[in-house]
């Protein structure tokens, strides 16, 4: 069976792509805006690069293909829900001018008369996609939370849980849901492309139902902590929505996206998973453990802002290139590996610290945060591990070499573009921050942060040094 798998850098696309490749009976190929994406390249894999938007590229995907796998949302856009609209139309015709036997499909939970704006353009790809039943199978899985290391559900309230004994809530706590694991996702849509069925199937899948309350006080019990919550009708979803942004990773058009979808109960409202699967889901707390584990033993596979920004290094190589302000340190290694200083400074971030100063970057975080932007709780996936992609703090990883060069594009609010470099090139490690201003105040607010650079920056590099002797 040849496999078209799209979203493979999202956080539900990796986990499926290593549980596709576990099957040898499956030729996988992946189609990917950019192949430098994909960090670890595998002989199996076969990788189109392209986009849903290019109708070209994406014949080229599908032909010969047998089940494609629909991963796409652009919920990063503004215009989402139009983009939304042409993506799965695209798709939708390029699969069936190939010949592709099935579509599976993995959208949200939810009625589309209640549902929010994000949840109803989930709710429209999944009928766009199922429009032509005639000439195209497809599989369209329903899911609401899932629980997993990474995911956006479970990180806010994870971070919820952790760092507020007792919660002032909305009055959405008490809004029905019915969560699911997210290794039980990944076996639902693996074996969708095996599941007998030649007519279009509406799949939902949800482990036991309870409110938005009982997961955070369940997990809470998971995690040994004892929390109270007390839910108040003045909360509005805008203002929810900020105290989500200041007290979790999620950045606040994310946060504001799934408040909103949150006045609308999420349940499960058919019985397909069981006429048609022999899956039994993991409780709500089997899940919250697993992902817990996962997160102490540095085994995250994928994140909720993996594949968010749409950033990568080609598409700002001209932007670095032409960039007006550098701020540049140097540093001979005196006989230091390169192996050691890069191993020293591809741990910035997170928990880690960026090397001294962690208190000025906290500030710039929660200033961050304030403008709507991740600031510094996004952390990393791994302590030690980066890959292209992965997000460090308020920076996205857009070129990662061993032994070489690490390259991050910021993320935070911005009045321009930045960018942080460090490359190792004869026996020197070159440390490298390059800006691009949007005029006059990005001018004057790079020239009024030289001091604290000096300090930083050099600080930095010393400190980079001073590790990798260690």
């Amino acid at each position: 069976m040849k496999i078209l798998l799209t979203g493979a850098n999202g956080y539900i696309g990796r986990r499926l792509k290593y549980k596709l490749l576990e099957d040898k009976s499956i030729e996988l190929r992946l189609l990917v805006r950019d192949n430098k994406a994909i960090s670890s390249k595998i002989d199996k894999i076969e990788i189109i690069e392209g986009s849903t938007f290019d109708t070209n590229s994406l014949k080229i995907a599908l032909c010969g293909v047998d089940v494609a796998y629909y991963l796409i949302h652009s919920l990063a856009s503004k215009d989402y829900e139009e983009k939304d609209r042409v993506s799965a139309k695209n798709f939708l015709d390029a699969a069936i001018f190939c010949g592709v036997k099935r579509i599976v499909y993995l959208g949200g939970l939810g009625d589309k008369d209640t549902a929010s704006t994000h949840l109803k353009s989930r709710i429209e790809t999944g009928e766009i996609l199922s429009s032509n039943g005639d000439k195209i199978n497809t599989i369209w899985f329903r899911a609401g939370v899932i629980i997993g290391s990474g995911s956006a559900s479970f990180e806010i309230i994870r971070n919820i849980v952790q760092k507020l004994p007792i919660m002032i809530t909305p009055k959405w706590v008490d809004t029905k849901a019915q969560p699911i694991g997210v290794d039980d996702v990944i076996e639902y849509l693996y074996q969708g492309a095996y599941v007998g069925s030649d007519n279009n199937l509406v799949v939902d899948i949800g482990a036991e139902q309870m409110s938005y309350k009982d997961m955070i006080l369940k997990m809470g019990e998971v995690m040994g902590l004892r929390r109270f919550l007390f839910p108040v009708p003045f909360l509005s979803p805008k203002i929810s929505s900020y105290w989500l942004t200041i007290f979790t990773p999620i950045p606040y058009n994310i946060a504001s996206s799934l408040i909103d979808g949150l006045k609308s109960e999420v349940v499960v409202k058919n019985n397909n998973s069981e006429k048609y699967f022999n899956i039994i889901p993991k409780s709500y707390k089997e899940s919250v453990a697993k992902a817990l584990m996962e997160i102490e033993s540095n085994q995250v596979i994928s994140r909720w802002s993996d594949s968010y920004g749409e950033i990568w290094e080609k598409e700002h190589t001209k932007d670095i290139a032409n960039a007006i302000f550098i701020d540049r340190k140097i540093v001979k290694l005196n006989g230091i590996s390169s192996e050691d200083v890069f191993n020293s400074f591809i741990c910035i971030g997170g928990e880690n610290g960026w090397f001294g100063y962690d208190f000025l970057w906290n500030i710039r975080g929660f200033i961050d945060k304030l403008f709507g932007g991740y600031g510094t709780n996004r952390g990393r996936r791994d302590s030690c591990n980066l890959r292209i992609g992965d997000g460090v703090d308020f920076w996205k990883v857009i070129d990662v070499t061993e032994n070489k060069r690490l390259l991050l594009f910021a993320q935070m609010k911005l009045p321009g573009k930045a960018w942080l470099e460090f490359v190792i090139e004869d026996d020197k490690l070159i440390q490298s921050a390059y800006f691009y201003p949007n005029g006059l105040f990005g001018r004057l607010y790079w020239y009024s942060l030289i001091p604290l650079h000096w300090l930083i920056f050099t600080n930095m590099i010393n400190n980079i040094i001073k590790n990798s002797k260690n």
